[in-house]
């Protein structure tokens, strides 16, 4: 039987999926992207703010924002600090419409996308991978053959791991998130402001967000972590926080719910995940690129996308035998800043931090700059919150000692 041959089967149409078929398609390689729902809008789950150097540094148009900001707010049970720019610092996505420029640049680069199709398996036969896919439509079921086989799946890693039981010990998340029409005056309130909140009363054990869309829709989202599933059985519904967002702190009475959507994270402690095997490579969320901490990932799945096709390049040019100098760079460019995230995210989220102590943080954060927050937040340079720290003890002594002498 003549099978349909691709050079690189990519099964999972998310930021890494999409850019790395993108870019292996631009390079000339005949490619399949491969999507289990019928269309992006089906899967529209990341709230995918990110810094404004995200849209240059990957090519993005603006056809794939849905909105600019210029501020930063953290809520905490008892405090609020806003740090703000005159101008942009970053954007928030239109997840589905960015998610179908990746498919759509694949496809004008003269490779193929496929909408509305489940991996099933995969086998070796006469020295080439055979991949069976079912059409959910029809039932019906199609194989390819290809010389690399992706798994872009995220967090089920449907491809690398045939058992459960194969699987490192993962950290877990979950999350939901409601895209809401609000009143204007409302929207204008809280547009250009990406909005994170701490603490028991808006989000135990976990965060919560309200960031800016098109005219007069904000996404509204909470997300819990935990080590066991169990755990989760003795806590409220995460809708109840999202209702505490939209009633107390935005205060609409005539929110109307345009979209809900969620998802579920499984970040391996210490990055164990298997990056590849034979011809076969993981990317994005299957290798952990997600930030645990917390819980972005677009920008680091289109990183590790990167350096993936780089080494799919080699190996299919018979450069390379192996993608062992993959798991290495991936490694060298992950490991540092990722290990001491989940260290702090074990210890807020999952330890039990109380929340004296994550008001104090926010209280130092407020003599920084606002381009060292950013720093923190999106380059996790958690080092400058020791000189915030010493900045705010400075003040308190200075205050104390002004005190002694009125």
């Amino acid at each position: 039987m003549n099978l349909k041959s691709f050079d690189i089967v990519i099964v999972g149409a998310g930021p890494a999926g999409g850019h790395c078929a993108r870019i292996l398609a631009k390079s000339g390689r005949p490619v399949l992207l491969v999507e289990q729902n019928e269309n992006f809008n089906k899967n529209d789950f990341s709230s995918a703010a990110t810094p404004l150097e995200t849209l240059s540094k990957f090519d993005l148009p603006e056809s794939v924002i849905g909105s600019f900001w210029q501020k930063i707010t953290i809520q905490t049970s008892k405090v609020s600090q806003t740090w703000e720019s005159p101008k942009s610092l970053g954007v928030v996505l239109n997840f589905a419409k960015f998610r179908e420029f990746l498919a759509t640049e694949v496809q004008q680069h003269g490779s193929e996308v496929w909408l509305g199709y489940r991996y099933i398996k995969h086998s070796q036969a006469n020295g080439e991978t055979i991949v069976e896919f079912k059409q959910l439509s029809d039932g019906k079921l199609i194989q390819v053959s290809t010389k690399v086989l992706v798994d872009a799946t995220g967090f089920a890693r449907a491809i690398m791991y045939e058992k459960e039981n194969n699987k490192p010990d993962f950290l877990s998340g979950t999350g939901i998130e409601y895209l809401i029409e609000v009143e204007p005056e409302i929207y204008n309130k809280y547009d250009g402001n990406l909005i994170f909140f701490l603490g028991d009363k808006w989000m135990p054990k976990g965060y919560a967000w309200i960031f800016p869309m098109e005219p007069n829709r904000l996404k509204v989202g909470t997300a819990r972590i935990f080590l066991d599933p169990k755990t989760v059985k003795h806590l409220s519904p995460l809708k109840k926080y999202i209702d505490l967002l939209i009633d107390e702190y935005l205060k609409s009475k005539n929110y109307q719910i345009i979209d809900k959507h969620g998802s579920t994270l499984k970040y391996s402690q210490g990055l164990k995940d298997i990056y590849y095997q034979d011809n076969i490579i993981a990317i994005g969320d299957a290798v952990s690129t997600v930030n645990f901490l917390g819980g972005e990932g677009i920008r680091h799945g289109m990183d590790g996308a990167e350096i993936a096709a780089k080494y799919m390049a080699k190996y299919l040019d018979g450069q390379i035998s192996s993608f062992r100098d993959y798991e290495r760079e991936m490694h060298r460019k992950f490991d540092k800043k990722w290990h001491i995230s989940e260290r702090l995210a074990v210890r807020k989220y999952i330890d039990d931090v109380n929340d004296v102590l994550t008001d104090k943080i926010i209280s130092y954060l407020k003599y920084m700059k606002t381009e060292e927050v950013m720093n923190i937040i999106f380059d996790y340079k958690f080092e400058i919150i020791s000189r915030g720290l010493a900045g705010y003890l400075k003040r308190k002594i200075k205050g104390f000692i002004q005190r002694l002498g009125g």
